[in-house]
């Protein structure tokens, strides 16, 4: 079976509170745990009111206090938003409290307008050019290396694990000529899927993290009962996906039944784009997307992403998909 693995962007639900939003999270990654998924990610997002996980190495801290075994990651840091020296740091210290459990995935996209820029105190342009760099640098500090006369101890010897993250062609040959695992975000970003995992087989270079290319692609997953309940619950991030692309995102909304009904065609047009990649329906629908996914992508692992307003019925489509993909065939 090809793992499988979650990506929890931590929705803040209206009526909700971030505070709240972290507990499900820590509830939501026991149930993976439980059901034998690999790896539970949360993705660095800034000044957005309906995502909790900004501070991602803090979240990630509370994610693997609550867990014992699934690996725990960010998926990803936008490095242009730091410096190499302080993601070293934390993600050291995170190994050293979770030890042979810490994933660290880089993505070049600051995801920042020129405000957020502002408080950030970062040239995110600048930093995105020499994204390379700062992850040849953050590897070096992992060694142990004390670049230009300064040790970073906390994260001397660190085992974690570093993926590097992408959504076009880019991120693919960085991660072949580095030796890296790569991971393409086809759950919101489908259009060079196939590409990029061409390039990064075609293009790699075996090192002492790899020795072959690990490919993981993403895919939008809901399952329920029925096809006609999943495609239900799955509008609560529909409408996410609309609104952000609309420039009025918000916090995740209840579901709405027959929302896809209510789009001008233009906003339809993009909410399909962003489904192409998707598996959502009855277990036995999001089994067959899924292995169909598989066969297209030939991908090492999968990383499953999606949310709905209950959290309840996010942590139960989590628990159904692995009770399908485990089934025998």
């Amino acid at each position: 079976m090809t793992p499988l693995s979650v990506l929890d962007l931590i929705p803040v639900r209206e009526g909700g509170s971030v505070a709240e939003s972290l507990t499900e999270a820590a509830k939501t990654a026991q149930v993976a745990e439980r059901a034998g998924y690999a790896r539970y990610w949360v993705a660095e997002h800034h000044g957005m009111d309906g995502i909790a996980g900004g501070a991602t190495s803090v979240v990630l801290a509370h994610i693997g206090a609550a867990t014992s075994k699934i690996r725990i990651g960010a998926g990803g840091i936008m490095l242009p938003n730091h410096t190499p020296y302080v993601i070293a740091e934390q993600f050291g210290t995170l190994d050293a409290m979770f030890p042979g459990r810490v994933d660290l995935g880089l993505g070049r996209a600051p995801g920042a307008d020129g405000r957020l820029a502002y408080a950030l105190r970062k040239d995110i342009r600048q930093a995105s050019e020499v994204f390379p760099q700062d992850v040849v640098e953050l590897r070096a500090r992992f060694e142990g290396q004390a670049l230009h006369g300064v040790a970073a101890p906390q994260a001397a010897g660190a085992k974690v694990e570093m993926w590097i993250l992408g959504s076009s062609t880019f991120g693919a040959q960085l991660a072949a000529m580095l030796g890296l695992p790569y991971a393409f975000a086809s759950h919101f970003a489908p259009a060079q899927l196939d590409q990029a995992a061409a390039i990064y087989r075609e293009r790699f270079e075996p090192s002492e993290t790899l020795d072959k290319p690990h490919f993981m692609a993403a895919i939008n997953v809901m399952a329920a009962d029925t096809d006609e309940e999943a495609w239900y619950l799955a509008s609560t991030n529909d409408q996410a996906f609309v609104a952000l692309r609309s420039g009025t995102p918000g916090r995740a909304k209840p579901p709405i039944r027959g929302y896809r009904e209510t789009l001008r065609p233009h906003e339809l047009a993009m909410l399909d784009q962003m489904r192409s990649v998707s598996a959502i329906g009855s277990p036995e629908t999001v089994r067959a997307g899924l292995e169909a996914f598989v066969r297209r992508t030939q991908a090492d692992e999968l990383i499953l992403s999606g949310s709905t307003y209950d959290p309840e019925a996010m942590r139960r489509s989590l628990q159904l998909t692995m009770d399908a993909v485990r089934q025998p065939a």
